[in-house]
């Protein structure tokens, strides 16, 4: 059976999890962050992708993109960042051997509230591995560009944020109150992703059972409860 990766279309959006070999540490200094975000910009040029949420982690990187029909497809995303960190790492630190776990993780995610949801677990990974108490501390993530409107020119326009969230004037507010309540009620989401291959509503997860034939590898999830429409129908 095909992985899902090389069988869904470029236009759907991915949560990926690529992990150092053995859980070792993939950054060691301020210098190794920066040196993969550039990495990331040069390829979201070179292979024109989306990218919406990250968080650089010190042995595992969480990424949410959608690869465009003009650009690469998954899998030669993954393979130049990959390669490219990779060879840029064993360099500096005179590092030999296998430097990835294995082949990186993807996980489909629907657009539309699941993914705020999943672009949430992505932010508040750096607080279920008690580096920091409020996800606003840890540098290496796309949490501040949500939750407080600072620029960052890695990521690309959302296609649900400002629809779920309202005006602007309310968007980054209603951002940090949807991850205060994820801290406070689902203990920062822990084990939402665990073993899932799809992220989204029933009617999204049989689209893609009919579409790909996968739905023996699909676990079905249900709404988020942490979204509670009000008369405009947004979230609160």
């Amino acid at each position: 059976m095909p992985r899902t990766a090389r069988v869904a279309p470029k236009e759907q959006i991915y949560h990926v999890l690529t992990r150092g070999n053995n859980r070792q540490d993939i950054f060691k200094d301020e210098a190794d962050f920066k040196t993969y975000l550039d990495l990331l910009l040069k390829y979201k040029k070179k292979y024109l992708f989306r990218l919406y949420h990250y968080a650089l982690m010190t042995n595992h990187v969480h990424l949410i993109l959608q690869p465009t029909e003009k650009g690469g497809d998954l899998s030669e995303i993954m393979k130049g960042l990959n390669i490219s960190y990779a060879s840029y790492y064993k360099r500096r630190n005179k590092h030999s051997g296998h430097f990835w776990q294995d082949r990186y993780k993807s996980i489909i995610v629907s657009k539309d509230e699941y993914l705020l949801a999943c672009g949430t677990y992505v932010e508040l990974n750096p607080v279920r591995a008690n580096m920091v108490k409020d996800p606003k501390d840890y540098p290496w993530s796309s949490y501040r560009a949500y939750a407080y409107g600072k620029i960052d020119n890695l990521i690309d326009e959302h296609p649900v944020y400002p629809i779920l969230l309202g005006g602007k004037s309310e968007q980054h507010k209603k951002y940090r109150e949807f991850i205060r309540e994820m801290l406070e009620k689902k203990s920062a989401m822990k084990g939402v992703m665990d073993k899932r291959i799809v992220f989204g509503g029933e009617d999204f997860v049989k689209a893609l059972k009919k579409t790909f034939q996968i739905s023996e590898k699909i676990k079905q999830i249900g709404r988020q409860r942490g979204w509670r429409k009000n008369k405009e129908n947004r979230p609160l």
